[in-house]
């Protein structure tokens, strides 16, 4: 759901939003994070399309040819974009792999670079140890055999499909370009094949090392690895990058970086590019998508299948004969809500059994198509035999009238359903599961891996352990050792127990130690502006993950660096001249630098990891710099969150404000050097009510909206709460918060936490906001 309005735009749903969080009226976003570098996903976002595509068939073996050169280029002298389209669309390609959790699939472009089956487009959008399938204009549809060639910095691809005379385009000179030279692209946004759209070169940018092509031109995702032309067909770039600040900027990688590739190629055949992990055919084959692999004689699975409730199969390559027989397999989920565990009397399709433990019990089910629909749940039972969490023996025999079915030696369910003929056997996954598979067996009269442990052994055991500090390490062992296996098994088990306790209590503290932190910012802001202490502040959100932090030892340290620049200035030293201390001090004496190899390492955000490392981020170099500001005695130093990137700026009160670019050493920045930073990180100039001072609070906002960002990508929707909640905390005002709060709080199961927001959004009735659709979701919780 799209809510917008005064200045929010917040999605509401299982959508990222992380680095994208948009806040206009606060200007929240710390947009200092689409500093230039090269295809990280913060607010310049490489278009990695996330669509649901079929998985890849199993690539053609791979046919060696000789390479011939293209078909003489065609080349276009009435400037005509629908000319250009005509003849140029023929070219151009749709690339999809299969995706990294089994169910979505990356889709992107391609261009034909050779007559003899040469695709030319970005390497992330191929993936990596993926198949690859390319689907031309003429519908014809190729498996890939190759990967002729990749260069992972520059993000470029060559991939070849068995196929001869295609139409290939000629390659440009990029270096030829120049600015305002109209230019067009043909690619498949959103999945809408052989779609163009026009523009112009914007300038040229370096991009760590790289000199890219900026565009005025509409991208979207599936436009990645398109073919950028100019007006007589020639391509001159590879569409790579789009900022999600602007809609019609985007970056292309040149075309004269493609052209050593094509020279000296590094060429890989696909039964190479696809074994990392990979199951072996001979003896399993996977249905229904997910991520099976196979390392060490087990097989782990994980990832969402495309089968309903995320099924997804492995059958196996044993034949099964005749009644009676068994099928047996020792499992382990990492999480008991999932479902993993043994199928039989498959069609190879839709119909199977299923015997697998689901919620700590264990069910047995029947399959009789694709959908719930025809789905039954033959029995679903408790049992003590199950261990959650560690290995379990499932093993099922099928008899002439009846399936019985065990764990850990113990028949647990017996059934009469003889609706499904035999067929094959294999494992099974649904959900969002990840499980680990061994010791797979099919014959008759299968034992257990290990021999069943008596109860009165197992009692005996568990004494021992209770009783184990009466006795020294030695002394328990001499008693364990008489049945090792069984001790093991029994210890392991009650680690896993004491584990659980030690984890909650673990996320007890942690959850005391967030509240304190939260309680002392919340009352740094209850205080007036010019009372509030940016720096301590600024610490409290880095204690936030870091417990051990000691404020005052940084505080300390701040204290002296103020007393080391004041020591060296004289007593009528004027604010100019403080700057200049200060400045030099800073960067040319300490080496406070800007993070540009680094950029998306959270401890970027951390203030004592900025003091610490001497490195950080545009916010965080400029709050350490407005505090030292203030503690030296210069007057009216203020952070502006300049779209695009944060800065520091002196108020002088007389004349212009002077600019100064942290980031980048404490350059002094002109308006019309300010105006070129907008410009090229939005598409836009630069507006007088842009260079308006943050408050304090914003600073912060836009500090734990950067961890939160981070936080997305990398954690649970229930551990990123942490920096919402303290945000929510803060500026309990926000309705944009509030509701990408209840979003998250949703994502991670916590209903009642969001219902408590959708009605502080109810009862509070913000302008903008679809109040008609939060009653609904909130009569729905």
């Amino acid at each position: 759901m799209l809510v917008s309005g005064q200045g929010c735009v917040i999605l509401l749903g299982e959508t990222k939003s992380n680095y994208m969080r948009v806040h206009k009226s606060e200007n929240r976003l710390d947009t200092s994070v689409l500093r230039p570098r090269l295809f990280r996903a913060a607010s310049l976002v490489m278009l990695l399309a996330a669509q649901d595509i079929r998985a890849a068939e199993k690539s053609l073996p791979l046919k060696k040819q000789k390479e011939k050169p293209a078909p003489e280029a065609r080349l276009f002298h009435d400037n005509s974009v629908e000319a250009l389209t005509e003849s140029a669309r023929h070219s151009v390609v749709v690339v999809s792999h299969e995706g990294r959790d089994g169910k979505e699939g990356g889709v992107g472009s391609g261009f034909i670079v050779s007559a003899n089956g040469l695709i030319a487009t970005s390497l992330h959008v191929i993936g990596e140890a993926r198949p690859i399938t390319v689907h031309l204009a003429n519908g014809k549809r190729y498996d890939v055999t190759e990967v002729h060639a990749w260069d992972r910095k520059s993000d470029l691809a060559i991939i070849r499909i068995d196929a001869n005379n295609l139409p290939a385009l000629p390659l440009g000179d990029s270096d030829t370009l120049k600015q305002g030279m109209p230019v067009a692209a043909i690619g498949n946004p959103l999945g809408l094949e052989n779609s163009v759209v026009q523009g112009v070169v914007s300038a040229k940018r370096d991009f760590d090392g790289f000199e890219m092509i900026q565009l005025a031109i509409p991208i979207e995702p599936g436009n990645s690895g398109g073919p950028l032309l100019d007006m007589q067909g020639r391509v001159h770039g590879l569409l790579t990058m789009k900022s999600m600040m602007s809609a019609n900027l985007g970056f292309a990688m040149p075309i004269n970086l493609l052209k050593p590739l094509l020279e000296k190629p590094n060429p890989v055949p696909m039964n190479r590019w696809l074994t990392i992990g990979a199951l072996n055919p001979k003896e399993w084959t996977p249905l229904m998508g997910a991520r099976w692999s196979q390392k060490v004689g087990r097989v782990h699975v994980e990832g969402l299948g495309k089968g309903f409730g995320g099924r997804s199969l492995c059958l196996s390559q044993k034949q099964v004969d005749a009644r009676p027989y068994e099928v047996a397999v020792s499992v382990r989920l990492e999480d008991e809500s999932g479902a993993a565990g043994l199928i039989f009397a498959s069609d190879g399709d839709q119909k199977h059994y299923g015997f697998y433990p689901t919620g700590g019990q264990l069910r047995l089910t029947r399959f009789d198509g694709p959908d719930v629909y025809s789905w039954a749940i033959l029995q679903t039972v408790p049992s003590a035999h199950y261990r959650p969490g560690d290995w379990n023996f499932l093993r099922v025999r099928v008899d002439q009238e009846k399936i019985y079915c065990y764990v850990n030696g113990e028949l647990v369910i017996t059934s009469t359903d003889d609706k499904l003929p035999n067929g094959k056997i294999g494992l099974a996954k649904f959900r969002d599961t990840k499980a680990d598979f061994k010791d797979f067996q099919l014959g008759d009269n299968l034992v257990l891996p290990n021999a069943p442990v008596s109860a009165e052994l197992v009692a005996n055991i568990t004494k021992e352990i209770q009783n184990r500090s009466d006795k020294s390490d030695a002394a328990i062992l001499e008693v364990l050792k008489s049945n090792a296996e069984a001790s093991r098994g029994i210890l392991r088990e009650r680690a896993i127990k004491l584990e659980r306790e030690a984890a909650h209590l673990r996320e007890l503290g942690v959850a005391v130690h967030r509240q304190s932190v939260q309680q002392e910012l919340v009352k740094i802001f209850e205080m007036p502006e010019e009372r509030v202490d940016l720096f301590h502040a600024a610490l409290l959100v880095a204690k936030l993950d870091n417990p051990d932090l000691a404020i005052e030892a940084y505080r300390s340290q701040l204290e002296t660096m103020a007393r080391e620049i004041s020591a060296r200035l004289p007593a009528d030293a004027d604010n100019s001249a403080k700057l200049e201390a200060l400045t030099k001090y800073l960067f040319a004496e300490n080496g406070f630098h800007g993070s540009r190899s680094d950029y998306y390492n959270r401890a970027n955000s951390y203030m004592n990891q900025v003091l610490d490392d001497r490195e950080g981020l545009p916010i965080t170099l400029s709050v350490l710099f407005i505090e030292l500001a203030k503690q030296i005695g210069m007057k009216n130093v203020f952070g502006v969150p300049l779209p695009g990137h944060f800065i520091a700026k002196c108020t002088s009160g007389q004349g212009e404000d002077q600019l100064i670019d942290v980031f980048d050493g404490g350059k002094r920045l002109t308006r019309a050097q300010a105006n070129d930073l907008v410009v090229a990180y939005t598409g836009a100039r630069l507006r007088e009510n842009q260079l308006k001072a943050a408050t304090k609070r914003e600073i912060i906002v836009r500090m734990l909206g950067n961890l939160l960002g981070i936080a997305e990508d990398t954690e649970s929707a229930a551990s990123s709460l942490r920096y919402l909640d303290l945000i929510v905390a803060i500026s309990p005002d926000s309705p944009a918060d509030r509701l990408e709060r209840a979003r998250l709080r949703l994502r991670s199961g916590g209903s009642t936490g969001a219902k408590q927001d959708f009605k502080w959004l109810l009862d509070n009735e913000p302008p903008g906001i679809d109040l008609e659709r939060i009653t609904e979701i909130y009569r729905a919780l």
